[in-house]
């Protein structure tokens, strides 16, 4: 397995927990666990320089992906060949806000930006009504499951 966590935003984030997150992730959507990814957390004056250099739009956003192998879901009997996934970029800064408005923590929040972020890496999108509700289904449902397997942990 290979799991990089960057924190370059000066904002203390539990690593620990997107790791785990990310595995849960990988087990439900038939990942090969050597598959690598990169997480990078930066603050919102880095991530304006991005969001600018690849997306063309102005300000800071909550979350970038950066696809590598072009890998996607495996199945149980064909998981996902090992490879490299790719990078997600995560602002905290600008999910402390978001948080607030969705009235969770920001640690919630990074975990659903996570997520969002590695299934843009697997190939999904939600630029089309059915694609957005296959993409966000899913987000919900990995998300639940990782909630419970992280209570079962306590």
């Amino acid at each position: 397995m290979s799991i990089e966590i960057n924190n370059e935003s000066g904002f203390e984030v539990d690593e620990s927990a997107l790791q785990r997150l990310v595995l849960h992730a990988f087990d439900a959507l038939r990942v090969h666990r050597d598959a690598e990814l990169a997480i990078q957390l930066v603050d919102e004056g880095a991530m304006e320089r991005l969001h600018i250099e690849w997306m063309d739009e102005p300000g800071p956003t909550d979350v970038l992906s950066f696809p590598m192998d072009e890998l996607r879901p495996g199945s149980d009997e064909e998981p996902t060949p090992p490879g490299l996934l790719g990078d997600i970029v995560l602002c905290p800064q600008v999910a402390v806000g978001q948080a607030e408005a969705a009235g969770h923590s920001t640690l919630d929040e990074l975990l659903l930006l996570t997520t969002h972020g590695l299934l843009h890496l697997l190939g999904f999108d939600h630029a089309e009504p059915e694609e957005e509700r296959e993409m966000f289904g899913l987000q919900r449902d990995i998300l639940a499951s990782f909630a419970l397997d992280e209570r079962k942990r306590q």
